[in-house]
């Protein structure tokens, strides 16, 4: 997984997908902060929300704050046939096979002025309907797959496993059922993360419902069908109004806070997408702070020390020596590594030591 997060944004034609990408890059980062992200016009790399930062630069007096980042990947309102090239559907769902998972926009509103492409508002057809498209271009895929796949198992028998994942993809796929909704055993759990097919990845449902609707939620019956769809399958859901992203976006950070709290919503719908986006993918953050910089690192729960430091270089990962880790809570209290130091808060770790969120971490290497 890359250092940053990046999820899909999938959907049909105007369910709201556009505004809520424009009031993402409007909230984008500068493409020069991050060397490795490519800002492509359908690309947008937002900071990840992190209280803990501006507090730990403030101790540390650094010259700079550098967050976490997700990448969302626009992908052209699919239609119906995009598997086979339909619309520019086929373009884009390459570009969404490289990212972490998917986040899916269903439209739970109603809006005369806002035609809808099947003429009436149906989250579950929505939802059936791009499903679809994804299993057919998952499909394909795993049919070239098995093609190659038959010539290697012939000839050793190390490539037979991955020959059976794969015909049993096929079974799956064609009786309509995703990838992810598949039982696996451990063994065919490993091989599959080696292939990047759209329905295996973690999905996240994104309800975009009326501005009234977003502090009454239950009222609001199309988010209920998709709610309840979204529990089958161990999905998650949130629920968001396009519309006032994209008026936040255009306000300093102090101005959104006293419009959601005038709306009386505590946070933005941006924020709580991406703090559910870290909790399905299993990620968390690690804080290293210092004059230069303070900045926090993406990695996935249950990620080693020595398997941490290398998300910051390759070379400390290999000379790892140890690691000084300092709690978020004991930085503060002590106010610094030094003075968590003195009262005996700042813990030597080795290789194995398992990082946990919001770990204030100092390496030291050869």
């Amino acid at each position: 997984m890359s250092s940053n997060l990046s999820c899909g944004i999938v959907g049909l034609p105007n369910v709201g997908k556009s505004t809520l990408f424009t009031a993402l890059t409007r909230k984008q980062v500068p493409a020069e902060n991050y060397p490795f992200c490519t800002i492509d016009p359908n690309i947008g790399c937002v900071e990840v929300p992190d209280d803990r930062l501006k507090v730990l630069s403030d101790l540390s007096h650094s010259q700079k704050i550098v967050p976490a980042t997700v990448s969302f990947v626009d992908i052209a309102g699919l239609v119906a046939g995009a598997s086979k090239g339909e619309g520019l559907g086929n373009k884009f769902l390459a570009n969404i096979r490289e990212t972490d998972a998917i986040i899916h926009v269903v439209r739970c509103f109603e809006d005369p002025n806002i035609t809808h492409v099947s003429n009436q508002i149906d989250p579950k057809k929505d939802i059936e309907t791009i499903n679809l498209e994804l299993v057919l271009a998952d499909l394909q895929q795993a049919e070239n797959i098995l093609g190659k796949l038959e010539k290697k198992a012939k000839a050793s028998k190390e490539f037979l496993p991955h020959f059976n994942l794969i015909a049993k993809i096929i079974k799956g796929l064609n009786q309509n059922t995703l990838i992810r909704n598949m039982d696996f055993s451990d063994e065919e759990q490993e091989i599959l993360k080696i292939y990047p097919f759209l329905t295996a990845k973690k999905v996240l449902y994104l309800a975009n419902v009326t501005e009234k609707d977003l502090v009454n939620i239950d009222n609001n019956p199309y988010f209920k069908q998709v709610e309840e769809l979204a529990k089958k399958e161990g999905s998650e859901i949130v629920p968001i109004c396009a519309k006032l992203e994209a008026e936040i976006a255009t306000l300093s950070p102090q101005d959104a806070k006293d419009f959601l709290s005038s709306l009386g919503l505590e946070d933005s719908g941006l924020n709580r997408l991406i703090k559910v986006a870290f909790r399905l993918l299993d990620l968390i953050t690690y804080i290293t702070t210092g004059e230069p910089e303070t900045r926090a690192w993406t990695i996935t729960k249950g990620t080693n020390a020595q398997q941490a430091a290398g998300k910051i270089h390759t070379d400390l990962e290999k000379g790892f020596i140890r690691a000084e880790v300092v709690s978020f809570n004991d930085m503060i209290t002590y106010k610094g590594r030094v003075g968590a130091r003195e009262a005996g808060k700042a813990r030597s770790e080795g290789k194995n030591y398992t990082v946990e969120d919001g770990d204030v971490i100092l390496f030291f290497h050869n």
